[in-house]
């Protein structure tokens, strides 16, 4: 497998040859979307679900009152609003001062929300973040001090700088959306994103995320530098008044527009598709990856499947589509597949990376060229 040719550094790279791939590998399929239900159609039939055109506008509003404030990265706050319309948690990895946190607090003040910055050094500990129990003697009892995960927006800033007991604290707020305390559970407010950040170029003093830890995120997105126009754009804006952004959904919008996103029709066909992609991390040479063969400690797990789809859905909800098409599936699949993937021994020894891997995977599984359903509205 000769990856200098695919991939010659990292994540913006692979994705750039992901979108060169588009033109040619998933094409062909998103011409069978003929069929599909006009766009101004309702997602689904039931009540608080909104249209699709519905929908596709107030999104496109808060991407725009997004932009007003950050300058590019255009593709990190459509996965960041991605996954809070799939209804899980996104990675964001890149060095310093690219914008992350500004991203979070912007999005959070959108949409209304209560927004928490936790920062992960090695001295915290897990009630520093989901609460404690304190005695009250005057009352001479104990009560609950709730921490600062329950609001709507959670950054969890450098959260490999935090031992593995601090950041196991948040397995269970994210997979449940819940905290138990005192033998009482309490439940976080609704909608509920955790937004972790990394920094990939220091590894001194961190504790990298266990493979289950990372599993719980539903997204991995890279976070790159600004061209070089955008940052001079950044140095001319650094120089006026901050914008601030309008509050343009509340928490109810958005647990509406997470219901519409759930009821995006998926033809089997394109479901197919995102499960061929995941099993052929696991057995390479079933799927036509010899190459990669070996490559791979082991495959993703089903949550990388129901991660595809679900991400696959609310991507087709911005772009103003009720039904997923292939080139939804092929889009998501890096940020969904590549911190799920842990590469052998060989693999690091030859020098083969996550995301040579991860394009090889796209290039390869074939995406399906006609629906099965006939109606690209078709539920799966």
């Amino acid at each position: 497998m000769e990856t200098t040719e695919m991939v010659a550094t990292t994540e913006p790279l692979a994705t750039d040859v992901a979108e060169e791939v588009a033109s040619t590998a998933v094409t062909q399929p998103l011409a069978a979307d003929g069929s599909a239900a006009a766009d101004g159609a309702a997602v689904a039939d039931g009540d608080g679900l909104m249209s699709v055109a519905q929908a596709g506008a107030a999104l496109e509003q808060v991407l725009f009152e997004m932009r007003r404030v950050i300058v590019g990265q255009d593709r990190v706050l459509e996965r960041v609003l991605v996954a809070l319309l799939a209804n899980g948690h996104c990675l964001l990895e890149g060095v310093p001062g690219l914008g992350k946190t500004l991203t979070v607090s912007t999005l959070a003040k959108t949409l209304s929300g209560s927004f928490t910055r936790i920062q992960f050094t090695p001295d915290l500990i897990p009630s520093d973040l989901v609460g404690t129990r304190i005695y009250r003697p005057s009352t001479e009892r104990f009560d609950v001090e709730l921490g600062p995960v329950f609001a709507n927006f959670v950054l969890a800033d450098e959260i490999n700088r935090a031992p593995a007991k601090v950041q196991s604290a948040l397995l269970e707020v994210m997979a449940e959306r819940q905290v138990s305390l005192g033998g009482r559970t309490y439940k976080v407010p609704s909608p509920f994103l955790v937004l972790a950040t990394q920094n990939p170029i220091e590894s001194e003093g961190v504790y990298p995320l266990p493979e289950a830890q990372r599993d719980r995120f539903l997204m991995r997105i890279p976070v790159d530098y600004p061209t070089p126009s955008e940052e001079h754009e950044i140095v001319e804006r650094s120089s006026r008044p901050v914008a601030e952004p309008a509050r343009l959904l509340s928490p109810t919008d958005v647990a509406r527009l997470q219901r519409s996103a759930a009821a995006v029709s998926v033809d089997p066909a394109v479901g197919d598709y995102a499960v061929r992609i995941v099993l052929a991390t696991r057995r390479p040479t079933e799927h036509g990856l010899a190459s990669i063969d070996g490559l791979l400690a082991y495959g993703a797990s089903p949550r990388a499947s129901i991660g595809l789809v679900q991400a696959s859905r609310a991507l087709a909800l911005i772009r103003g589509r009720g039904h997923v098409v292939p080139q939804d599936i092929y889009d998501v699949a890096f940020d969904v597949l590549n911190h799920r993937l842990v590469p052998s021994f060989d693999a690091v020894a030859d020098g083969v990376t996550v995301d040579d891997i991860v394009v090889e995977l796209l290039t390869t599984v074939k995406a399906p060229r006609r629906l099965t359903s006939g109606v690209a509205g078709a539920r799966s």
